[in-house]
Order: structure tokens, then sequence, then C-alpha cells
């Protein structure tokens, strides 16, 4: 299970308000990179793949997951922090055994 925070369904609501193009839902997905080895990354997607788990968490639109991001993204948090030293999504996640300094990457 993933979980949003108030904030970050406020922002991703936003996101959506302000695309012009359809949307099927928002993509969270693990790819390799960063420091630490892995990074998270999000964007709107226009059509659903085939085998992708879609997951109503209340947002405006289902989250989308591939297969191989679910087993790392289960237990999940996504916050979106607005503050003097940072504006963006910020990411818990139980499965993390390690993370680089700046928190941006992880390995899992």
């Amino acid at each position: 299970m993933i979980h949003l925070t108030p904030a970050a369904l406020k922002a991703i609501g936003r996101f959506i308000k302000a695309t012009e193009a359809p949307v099927a839902g928002l993509r969270i997905f693990v790819s390799g990179g960063g420091c630490a080895g892995l990074q998270y990354g999000l964007r709107l997607e226009q059509d659903k793949a085939d085998d992708d788990l879609a997951l109503e968490v209340g947002a405006a639109a289902p989250l989308l997951v591939d297969p191989v991001s679910h087993s790392m993204l289960d237990g999940l948090t996504v916050d979106f922090v607005d503050s003097l030293t940072r504006t963006g999504f910020k990411f818990n996640n139980p499965n993390v055994v390690g993370a680089c300094a700046c928190g941006q990457s992880f390995a899992a």
C-alpha cells in the first residue's frame, strides 16, 4: 500500500488541474540513479500500461505503479513539503536500507 499525505494529495490535484492533456493517472516508479543507486520518479500519464497496478489512494487520478517498482514501494508514504529550504515531494519508505546524504536517492 502507498500512502499520500493531505499535502501530497493537494499538490497532485494542482498538477493535474494545470495540465492540458487528459490524465490516466500519476505514475510513481523507482529507477536506477543517484549516488545511492535508486531514485523515485513521478509523472502524469495519459495512458495506463497493461501491466500497471492502478491504486486508488484518494488522489484526483489513480497512482500507476509498474510491477517491478511495486515491491520496492510497499508501505511508502509520499508527502509534499513547501519550506524555505525545500519544495517538492518527500518519500518515507520502510524498505530503504541506505540513502545518500542529500536524501534524493536510496538503496533497497
